[in-house]
This record gives structure tokens, sequence and C-alpha cells, in this order.
């Protein structure tokens, strides 16, 4: 369940056994399309609700406009050169980044931050574990902070990125110790983040052995040559070819 209200199945993956669309995806003749993301799905993001959120109307100013604001510690890229680089408009890179400010004046976001965030959305669970998973997914550099750029360029993947684009940034994330491959362990860590953040309000009632489950089942399928882990390429293949979870693959906008 989101802040808003809104249930979810609290999963990143589907279910393996195969579940009915939930509303909002598209099929034709059977085929998965590509969600499409609107600004109303774009403001279903925690991590964009989090940044409006704090955004304080005010006079524009030229340098705003350019992302070059002499106060903070990090000097964030020019914002042609993010335009370019992410799926965000002019207008909403602008948007972001003025509430990334206010938040963040340093120009950095650290890992309490996004803990602080997730327990704000999810406060019906433990969002803790997630959050620290999320975190090291964003933070590319593993220096313990994430900039300005990263932070956008990560959620144009997540909410407006081609389907391998979002496949391969969801590998990253269960791909815990950035090692190039995804163990059970690892898969199962994640999962049972997702569940312990969704708390009891998941919809149907998740019962404890649900995400160990649920792990086997995908793994099982993801696995194709049986030596325990799965590749980049094992995943994307299998992710691809699976109705469900590509499907599945719209729940991102529920947990980011």
């Amino acid at each position: 369940m989101q802040a808003d209200g809104k249930v979810v199945d609290g999963s990143l993956l589907g279910d393996a056994n195969g579940v009915e669309p939930a509303p909002g995806r598209v099929k034709d003749s059977g085929k998965w399309q590509k969600p499409r993301f609107s600004r109303k799905a774009l403001m279903k993001c925690c991590l964009v609700k989090w940044i409006i959120a704090s955004t304080q109307p005010q006079d524009k100013d030229s340098s705003d406009s350019d992302l070059e604001l002499s106060t903070v510690r990090h000097q964030p890229e020019g914002l042609d050169q993010l335009q370019a680089q992410t799926k965000f408009t002019r207008k909403e890179l602008q948007s972001l980044y003025r509430g990334f400010k206010n938040e963040c004046p340093s120009g950095l976001v650290d890992e309490e931050t996004f803990k602080s965030i997730y327990s704000q959305f999810f406060p019906q669970g433990d969002a803790t574990t997630y959050a620290h998973f999320l975190f090291n997914a964003f933070d590319m550099d593993r220096n313990g902070s994430i900039r300005f750029e990263d932070f956008v360029i990560g959620l144009s993947v997540l909410l407006r990125g081609s389907v391998t684009e979002k496949l391969n940034w969801a590998f990253n994330l269960y791909d815990i110790n950035k090692d190039g491959y995804i163990t059970k362990e690892e898969m199962l860590a994640i999962m049972k983040s997702i569940y312990d953040m969704m708390g009891r309000y998941t919809y149907p009632c998740v019962r404890d052995e649900a995400p160990s489950e649920h792990v086997d089942k995908f793994f099982q399928k993801m696995d194709r040559n049986r030596d325990g882990v799965v590749t980049i390429e094992e995943f994307i293949e299998t992710c691809q070819k699976d109705e469900n979870i590509m499907n599945s693959m719209q729940l991102f906008e529920n947990v980011i």
C-alpha cells in the first residue's frame, strides 16, 4: 500500500504461477506492451513526491534554471546536459532540482535520507533494509552519497526507460555485492525487504514463507544452466520471455 492508500502486491517480479494483469497494465492480443508513464504516474514515485513536496513557491532565477547554485557544495552538471541524458523535460528537471536543493543543500543525498523518505511513505512496515538496497543501487560510485545527476538519471531509467534499461537497473538492484551475478540469497534479501516495507497491508495478505516461495520459483526459471547464480543475460532473457514478469515491471513505480 502506498501513502495514498493504493494497494499493491508487494512484488517486483509478479507471480511465478501467473496472475491477472492489474489495472493499468496494457495488453494487446496477448502481448505485453511497455506502460507509458504520464506526469500523473511520475508523481506516484516516492522519491519524486519527496522532492516536489519540499519545493516552496519562489521566483525563478536564472541560476536555478541552469542548475548552477553557488550555495551547494556539489555543483551538478548543466541542465542541457542532463536533459540530453534523461527523458525528463527541462521544466521537470528544474522542479526536481529545486526540491532536491531544498532537501539537500549540500547537493548530495546520503543513505539516512533514503531511509527517512521510505519510512515516511511506508509507515506501516519497516523500510530500512529496502532503502539501504535501493540507495546502493543509486550510489554507483559506492562513496556513500548520491549526486543529483545520478539521482535523476536513475529515476529516468526507472520511470521512462526502455524495457532493457529497466531490466538492467533491476539486475543491479538484486546484485547486492555488485559481482555481476545474482544469487538466490541476494534475490531473497531484496524480496523480503520489499515485503517487510509493505507491512501487513499488502493484498492479498502475505504469509511469512511467501518471499522464499516466490524466489524459489523465479530463481529456478532464471538459473538456466543450474550453476547457482543468475547472470545479466539469463535475467534479461528470462524476464523478456515471461509475460508475468514483464507486466510486473510496472510495479517499480510503487516502491521507488
